[in-house]
């Protein structure tokens, strides 16, 4: 059976990636492992870059936000701004006009910011469908030298914006709310639950793009996505701990739950891949704008991925299932 959550590679290799249909010329980058979208031939100046994403077990109040970003962050990590939407809206018998109106109207005030327009989709209500449920293909065009892949080269620094289990901590303010009572106040979790809106990597991929050899946003299974990037790439790499910025909420709440911070859903946390000679010049640049970044380690030509712990060092852990869905299933 099935684990919740995103496929492991091992399925994608073994039963997804075998079954794509036919080849097309004009595919300059498909379906890949840590490739979270696609490249098209466009014309001869520039690729068209096209991802699709679901968004269901949000807060209610967040669901037309996340409709948008999930999307669109994965055309902006390489390179491109979200310029057409489509938008699939499945809602369950009992959906409100007032949850529709509210969701398309912050669907539309994030278009509206980023200049981007829904282009089609489909909306309907269906006995089968439990919750809100939207898929989002979100489509921009790059020229193609600017064009930014999750790919690094030894001696590139890892720099991550300051986001790391944002996701996990704000979804269990709202899901697990008197559990947290033990650990936050009630104050604390108000304080934490508008922070959803810093769960996208538009922003910064926009502001980075100039900065960055490629990016990629730390989604499900967070900064275990590092070996992703070092798996296509051919590099090691090394993290070091003590380099780690948390959100002191956020911390609070991984002790709690007694969960390291590395492998936990961490959704708006930009990983960019960066020359060295780059890295004062991009971190300035986010913090220029209000986006707290910092520099967490490098990528190797040793072929190892070693997570640094003061004295000691051991393996970078790796993807074995994320947090968030176990809380995701057990609400």
């Amino acid at each position: 059976m099935l684990p919740f959550g995103k496929l492991r590679n091992d399925v994608l290799r073994e039963v997804v990636f075998p079954n794509l249909g036919v080849e097309d010329a004009k595919v300059i980058y498909g379906p890949r492992e840590g490739f979270d979208s696609a490249v098209l031939e466009y014309d001869d100046e520039n690729y068209l870059v096209i991802a699709t994403d679901p968004t269901l077990g949000v807060p209610a109040e967040t669901f037309g936000f996340f409709t948008y970003h999930f999307a669109s962050s994965d055309v902006a990590v390489f390179g491109a701004r979200p310029r057409w939407l489509v938008v699939d809206l499945l809602l369950p018998p009992g959906t409100t006009k007032e949850f529709l109106r509210k969701a398309m109207e912050d669907l539309n005030r994030e278009c509206e910011r980023y200049k981007t327009a829904v282009i089609g989709g489909h909306t309907g209500v269906y006995p089968p469908i439990s919750e809100p449920t939207a898929t989002t293909t979100a489509m921009g065009l790059v020229r193609k030298e600017e064009l930014k892949l999750p790919l690094a080269r030894p001696g590139d620094r890892i720099i991550v914006t300051n986001k790391v289990a944002l996701e996990f901590a704000v979804s269990s303010a709202y899901f697990r709310a008197e559990e947290l009572r033990k650990v936050l106040t009630s104050g604390e979790m108000e304080e934490l639950r508008p922070l959803y809106r810093l769960e996208t990597v538009l922003p910064d991929a926009l502001i980075a793009k100039p900065f960055v050899r490629g990016m990629h946003d730390a989604t499900e299974g967070g900064l275990t996505a590092l070996h992703e990037i070092a798996d296509n790439s051919g590099v090691g790499f090394r993290v070091y701990a003590e380099r780690l910025e948390l959100n002191p909420l956020v911390k609070r709440v991984l002790d709690f739950y007694k969960l390291e911070p590395w492998s936990v859903s961490s959704t708006g946390t930009l990983i960019a891949i960066t020359p060295p000679e780059k890295v004062n010049s991009l971190i300035a640049e986010l913090h220029k704008n209000g986006i707290n970044a910092f520099e967490l380690g490098e990528f190797t030509e040793e072929k190892e991925r070693v997570l640094v712990e003061g004295s000691e060092e051991r393996p970078f852990p790796e993807f074995e299932g994320d947090p968030y869905a176990e809380l995701y299933g057990k609400r």
